[in-house]
């Protein structure tokens, strides 16, 4: 199916769990030009998602991601617990707790009301989509689709085949998401944790082992991260900076780095001791660090802000970003 074929406004989508990355992904799919149906597994959704989608389309126009209209963009979606009314979608995004019986139960519910042709992803970030599939009549349309809060703002997102997935399927998700503002990554053959997941919970892991045996503070783990990693991932991924930064110097690090990094596969007992404790970061202001409820505010508001930010940044700079500068000479 060609792109400029695809319009966004001819594809009834639903998204099922409304919590808050859900809203995020339903903004997305409204400045994109779905109707949505909005699906609120979980009752309080239906009074806390209509201000937090309503807020996100504002700030939106603010920004210059959209130009319609918040009101006019709310016209095209129905907040319901009812899910009979997904009987027109064409794609059913879920996006509910990453928990298998919850799962299970909520596809039961999504099945029921939809033809054998409408294409019904997940968003999880942790569980095989081919552990999923196994709980569908129709395991073949089955996909995993998995977004990144903000994700109305951000360039990424996974598009994962299970095992039974039909990889036309995928393409066609491939070439639609490029309409929502993103760039995607197709993952062809399914595995635990995808592919951002895998390589953001090694970093995770040697970050714990770093503070948890006195090497270094959390403060300065993050400020490593930030200094270094975060000063060129915009621009390029992992392969590119090798090749960017000379790929020989790399190959002499890791023949003796590599046997001294953690291979840990317990829980750390930092964040154990935090979620035990009651922690969730900066939803109630406790987590790795230290937050009075206003800094958890304000904290909240600043990523809010640099996520519009970064934005702006990441967009003059594309995947094909050299390609068309070579084009450009070209021309010339």
């Amino acid at each position: 199916m060609n792109k400029s074929n695809l319009n966004p406004e001819d594809i009834p989508a639903s998204v099922v769990g409304l919590g808050i990355m859900g809203c995020s992904i339903t903004a997305c799919l409204l400045m994109a030009g779905h109707p949505v149906v909005a699906i609120a597994p979980i009752p309080d959704d239906m009074s806390t998602a209509k201000p937090r989608i309503l807020e996100h389309l504002k700030k939106s126009l603010q920004e210059g991601i959209t130009t319609k209209k918040p009101e006019d963009l709310l016209a095209r979606i129905i907040i319901t617990e009812d899910y009979g009314k997904l009987k027109e979608c064409k794609l059913v995004i879920e996006c509910t707790l990453e928990d298998l019986d919850i799962k299970k139960n909520v596809y039961d519910k999504i099945e029921s009301h939809l033809g054998d042709n409408t294409i019904i992803t997940s968003n999880t970030s942790a569980i095989p989509i081919s552990i999923l599939q196994k709980d569908t009549k129709v395991p073949s349309r089955f996909l995993g689709l998995h977004w990144s809060e903000p994700s109305h703002t951000t360039r990424f997102l996974e598009i994962i085949c299970g095992d039974f997935s039909d990889i036309k399927h995928a393409e066609w998700l491939y070439k639609l998401s490029s309409l929502w503002g993103k760039e995607p990554t197709l993952v062809r053959k399914d595995i635990r944790g995808f592919i951002t997941n895998r390589l953001m919970y090694a970093m995770y892991r040697e970050a714990f082992h770093l503070v948890e045996n006195g090497y270094a503070s959390v403060e300065d783990v993050d400020r490593a991260c930030r200094n270094n990693a975060g000063y060129w991932m915009t621009l390029v991924g992992l392969f590119r900076w090798m090749d960017l930064t000379g790929v020989a110097a790399y190959h002499n690090v890791m023949k003796d780095l590599f046997p001294t990094l953690t291979n840990n596969t317990k829980v750390p007992q930092l964040i154990d001791d935090i979620v035990k404790a009651g922690g969730k970061g900066i939803a109630n202001a406790h987590g790795f660090y230290k937050y009075t409820p206003e800094e958890a505010k304000l904290w909240k508001e600043t990523f809010e802000e640099f996520s519009y930010e970064i934005r702006r940044l990441a967009l003059k700079y594309p995947a094909d970003v050299v390609k068309k500068k070579m084009a450009s000479k070209e021309e010339k």
